[in-house]
């Protein structure tokens, strides 16, 4: 795995005061990666920053949305040529250090996708909050008893993905609101993932953008797309 490319994707909208220390601190970790910011549509001045801070950096047009952003990144990432792909989120909340050991996992175990969780281990969540984690929870059982296999994180936007998990999120990948769908894809497709620690640590700068009421919203419409995703052809790798 020394001598992999590895390609760090960073989806971000509006994310100027929060990408440069991002960027920092996953290269400081990982100075072997290239480090892809994808700018997702922003109105600020997301796209300059990260280039200033030494990213390559993907322009969308308009806002499309963290799935196709992140569909983005992983078909960059099949044209380069890159064998590894981590995502982590742009808004700097992905302990650094955590990459390191969700590559090591990846290394260590027969998986083609390592999944970083918060709820793990005591340390991993500084703090979520509790309607979003009763959402996850939900979400977690049901796709723990669909794919066979115990799912604690299920929309944990830090990750790390081989050359056919890649290829085959490059091909499809969901749009609006990916994390718990493409699991089952990944699963649906013969793609072996497994869980391992990760840290969150707070945004320093702006807020998250789901609330109470989206939260609800969210599990509502992941639990039905999760449901019609089953009806659906399996997309071979």
């Amino acid at each position: 795995m020394s001598s992999a490319r590895i390609l760090v994707i960073l989806p971000a909208f509006n994310e100027r005061l929060n990408i440069a220390r991002t960027v920092d601190d996953i290269r400081a970790e990982l100075p072997q990666a290239d480090i892809l910011v994808v700018n997702d549509g922003s109105a600020d001045a997301t796209a300059a920053t990260a280039r200033d801070a030494g990213a390559l950096v993907l322009n969308l047009p308009y806002n499309v949305g963290i799935g196709a952003a992140v569909q983005a990144g992983f078909q960059f990432a099949t044209a380069q040529g890159y064998h590894i792909v981590l995502r982590n989120d742009g808004d700097g909340q992905h302990a650094p250090e955590s990459n390191r050991d969700l590559l090591s996992a990846l290394g260590a175990h027969d998986v083609d996708v390592v999944i970083g969780s918060r709820f793990i281990s005591a340390q991993g969540d500084y703090g979520t909050p509790l309607l979003r984690r009763l959402g996850s929870a939900i979400l977690a059982r049901l796709l723990s008893a669909i794919i066979g296999q115990r799912v604690t994180d299920p929309t944990s936007g830090c990750s790390v993905y081989n050359r056919s998990a890649i290829k085959l999120l490059a091909k499809i990948y969901p749009h609006d609101y990916p994390e718990p769908e493409a699991i089952l894809i990944l699963h649906r497709g013969g793609l072996r993932q497994m869980e391992a620690p990760v840290r969150m640590i707070p945004r320093q700068h702006g807020r998250s953008s789901i609330t109470a009421g989206r939260s609800v919203y969210y599990m509502i419409k992941v639990i039905l797309a999760i449901l019609v995703n089953l009806l659906r052809r399996r997309e071979p790798v």
